[in-house]
């Protein structure tokens, strides 16, 4: 792939896909780096669990997105 260091996939991870209905799925940040953050740029959901919100990230597709490295680094850069 063009521009590899923007892209890896892992296809020997035992939970690959972690997320389903992507093509090229980017494994690079496999870690969401935003999941810390209140206005991250997926789209989490939020549950209640024991009287805490705990934040969800199952069904966002947005950090394996390969179209979205730029958006990423930018953002981790301010």
């Amino acid at each position: 792939m063009e521009n590899s260091y923007r892209f890896f996939e892992n296809r020997d991870c035992k939970y690959f896909p972690c997320h389903k209905g992507l093509e090229n799925f980017n494994c690079l940040f496999c870690y969401c780096p935003f999941y810390t953050r209140v206005n991250c740029p997926g789209k989490p959901e939020y549950k209640e669990y024991d009287g805490k919100v705990i934040k969800v990230c199952t069904n966002c597709t947005f950090p394996h997105r390969p179209e979205n490295y730029d958006v990423i680094i930018k953002l981790l850069k301010e």
